[in-house]
């Protein structure tokens, strides 16, 4: 199955790059889509026009094994991993023990055969000690080369003040920094991360003040584009710009956390304009963004990765979508949907999960058909007595999984 993986991801590749490609992915805390609507602030209608703007969703499946919470950290790791709470294991924003099995973008990047400079740009410290887990055995070590955080911290410079308003200054100091690094230094991979806008909503819930904070961050943000197309303009370096929120809130706007339809809406901004079908289908998420930067970045060594992946990247081609396994007795209907040309679909089985413990599971091929049929029927016996089993449909663009779990 490596082979086939391997062919599937080198077919998948954007093509030679003729100029330096870099990514950059911002994280604007707890911003509702329909105020970025309403509101369109400037930076991020610029970066906008410049590609495109959509809405996506948050959460995972309602009732199904991959329901994720709406909140903040998790919604990162989301990110960050290209998986669903069931694998990374992030579960709120204390007491995390993150599986560090499924890797971050972050350590993909430093594990590649060539040198990857990376950058983060925030405002709470524990998204570079927890969530990346800089520095930890589990990551490999993993060592960040550009690195502005801790601000919350520091009491001195940043007391706090009534309304978390320090919050909004630290932001502020983060955009410049971002700013001056990717000027200065250009980081191959960078995220950056703005807090203050979900402090903002927690107290006052939607109105003008949080109207204003929303327009804030965009103001803050500026610099950063700035540097970017500057860059362009005059380097042989090409961007990929990402910007997102971790959640969206419930009626009120105050909260979040659970899985109304206002929670899990969410909403995407890409700089590029050849995107293709995913970036504007209603199955757009948060777990698209890990594998669209590593394709983006030809990332290379992603074959067992690219099988735990959640998302689908929204660069290059993909052809196939919305994996779901169907049970009646002992057999099963794998379903997707399909656009594009025709492909040959393989179709693969597992029935351990031992990538969650750091280890290889073992595929068995269960068979091919055309892709455009969009089902693929199987007989569990076939495989064995199990509680569990992992699926995959994979095609020379595109690698779907799904569980299926007692």
């Amino acid at each position: 199955m490596k082979r086939i993986l391997l062919l599937c991801l080198s077919l998948a590749c954007v093509g030679l790059q003729a100029k330096t490609r870099k990514a950059v992915f911002v994280i604007i805390d707890g911003v509702p889509a329909d105020r970025i609507e309403q509101l369109r602030p400037p930076t991020l209608m610029s970066i906008a026009k410049a590609g495109h703007y959509s809405r996506a969703y948050c959460g995972g499946d309602v009732g199904c094994y991959n329901e994720t919470r709406t909140i903040s950290a998790v919604g990162y790791t989301n990110i960050l991993t290209g998986t669903w709470f069931n694998k990374h294991n992030v579960k709120g924003n204390s007491n995390i023990e993150e599986n560090y099995s499924y890797p971050t973008v972050f350590r993909i990047a430093k594990d590649q055969p060539r040198s990857v400079s990376t950058a983060l740009f925030s405002s709470w410290t524990d998204n570079r000690t927890i969530l990346l887990g800089e520095g930890r055995e589990e990551t490999r070590c993993l060592k960040i080369d550009y690195v502005c955080d801790g601000y919350d911290n520091d009491t001195l410079a940043y007391p706090h003040v009534p309304g978390d308003l320090h919050l909004r200054d630290i932001d502020g100091r983060v955009c410049d920094e971002a700013a001056k690094c990717i000027a200065a230094n250009a980081p191959d991979l960078s995220w950056i991360y703005l807090w203050y806008t979900d402090d903002a909503y927690h107290q006052y819930g939607y109105g003008k003040f949080t109207d204003e904070a929303v327009l804030n961050a965009d103001r803050q943000l500026a610099p950063v584009w700035d540097a970017i197309q500057k860059r362009q303009k005059e380097t042989d370096e090409e961007w990929l710009v990402i910007v997102t929120t971790d959640h969206g809130r419930d009626v009120w706007g105050r909260s979040h956390g659970r899985q109304s339809q206002s929670e899990r809406t969410v909403w995407m901004i890409c700089n590029q304009k050849k995107l293709n079908r995913q970036f504007f289908r209603p199955t757009l998420s948060h777990v698209d963004i890990a594998p669209t930067i590593c394709r983006w970045m030809g990332f290379e060594r992603m074959e067992e990765i690219q099988t735990e992946m959640d998302g689908i990247p929204f660069v290059g081609k993909t052809d196939i979508y919305g994996l779901r396994a169907e049970p009646y007795d002992r057999e099963v209907t794998l379903r997707w949907q399909h656009e594009g040309p025709n492909a040959t679909a393989q179709i693969f089985v597992a029935t351990t999960n031992d990538f969650a413990r750091g280890k290889s599971d073992k595929w068995t091929k269960a068979g091919e058909t055309d892709a455009k049929k969009k089902e693929f029927r199987l007989n569990l016996d076939d495989y064995g007595r199990s509680d569990f089993y992992k699926f995959l449909v994979c095609t020379p663009s595109t690698t779907l999984n799904c569980w299926l779990k007692k």
